[in-house]
């Protein structure tokens, strides 16, 4: 394992820890109280913190801000220039730092190009979310959303691939069935 890289442009704050082989890239910013995991990229001008949670393998490409309230656990991708929320009626003139809603975007998820993902929300695992899509409510693990507002319009496996209704990855042969919140892996297909 190598120390993370960190561009001579970007600025990481005091009381951070950033994972091992962990790539931080032009003019990025990590505010205090933060931990970015192992093996993460953080594209140009990302913003992250403060006291935000980022999990190992994560990869946040350009233009991309991680607010305080926003946990993304191990492996999750964000899409260029994808947003969070984190106040659900923002004014300008108004205080409401006390007000930030919690998102967690959940191991293995992607979060599409310019989708908004609006706070107090929980994306499930491997969940797919289309570019430019808007996020106003909870995704079932697995699923495929897009629109805006987003709804879901299918089902993906762990590789992303779109799944048939026998839930069955075209790509890896692993076998999907439903559950209370989406889809959970039932079996790997033996091929002969």
């Amino acid at each position: 394992m190598s120390p993370p890289f960190i561009h001579p442009t970007a600025i990481v704050d005091d009381g951070t820890e950033i994972g091992a082989d962990t790539r931080i890239w032009h003019f990025v910013h990590v505010l205090g109280d933060t931990r970015v995991g192992a093996n993460c990229v953080l594209g140009q001008n990302v913003m992250v913190g403060p006291r935000v949670s980022i999990g190992n393998g994560v990869k946040i490409q350009n233009n991309v801000s991680v607010y305080e309230g926003v946990t993304l656990e191990d492996d999750v991708f964000c899409g260029p220039s994808c947003v969070f929320t984190n106040v659900l009626t923002p004014r300008a003139f108004v205080e409401r730092k006390d007000e930030f809603a919690e998102t967690r975007v959940r191991r293995g998820a992607t979060i599409g190009a310019n989708a908004t993902i609006v706070c107090g929300t929980t994306i499930g695992q491997y969940a797919m979310i289309g570019a430019g899509a808007v996020v106003t409510k909870d995704v079932p693990a697995h699923a495929l959303v897009v629109g805006n507002p987003a709804r879901r319009i299918g089902w993906v496996g762990r590789a992303g691939d779109r799944l048939d209704s026998d839930l069955v990855c075209p790509r890896t042969g692993e076998i999907y069935a439903l559950s209370d919140d989406g889809l959970t892996l039932k079996e790997t297909r033996q091929e002969s």
